[in-house]
């Protein structure tokens, strides 16, 4: 026990009472053992300026064997905290790395004129006859295969094809855009001889 330490001096024999007095004796001491195992003196300071507000959770159920002990033990565990919450934040160069990525999602105008031309685009599919406006939703909206578009309207997958490229053509006019063709088969590389 320490000198001093008891009920003759006014102060209650418990675990907080009892830390707490350590503490503050035995400061210089501690933060210097802190100092050596944490490498600074300054993490060392802020560990035990905490342990310090800590205390008022120690529990009073079991008394504390080692005061001086369980203080460093609590002082170590709150500087590895802090460490590892430091390499988990950002420097202030990754941050500023960060806001210099170009935001590459749509403005409000880019949005408004996508929202028109899909307006756009819909009304021109219904102006279409009723099966090429039926194959087209089958091949973009549902994804279905133009086999399975073929035997569903009893028609040759050709005739699936061109569906699709002048319901495409006839969009494409509405919107005023250039048709880029992506139906048929794909252009051969060259054959090395």
């Amino acid at each position: 026990m320490i000198s001093g330490w008891g009920g003759r001096s006014g102060l209650t024999n418990s675990n907080r009472g009892l830390l707490r007095h350590v503490l503050a004796v035995d400061y210089d001491n501690l933060a210097k053992q802190l100092t050596r195992k944490l490498g600074s003196s300054d993490l060392a300071t802020e560990a035990l300026n905490e342990t310090f507000l800590r205390l008022e959770n120690v529990s009073e159920a079991k008394p504390v064997g080692s005061p001086k002990g369980y203080l460093f033990r609590i002082a170590v565990n709150i500087a590895t905290d802090r460490r590892r919450e430091e390499n988990r934040r950002l420097s202030s160069r990754e941050v500023d790395t960060l806001l210099e990525i170009a935001d590459e999602s749509p403005d409000p105008a880019q949005i408004a004129e996508a929202r028109s031309e899909v307006e756009a685009f819909k009304q021109a599919i219904a102006e279409l006859p009723d099966r090429r406006q039926r194959i087209v939703l089958g091949v973009l909206v549902e994804g279905t295969s133009s086999t399975e578009l073929a035997a569903r309207f009893g028609v040759s997958v050709r005739t699936v094809e061109i569906e699709v490229k002048r319901a495409l053509e006839h969009g494409a006019l509405r919107l005023k855009r250039k048709l880029t063709q992506r139906f048929g088969p794909r252009p051969r590389k060259p054959s090395k001889a």
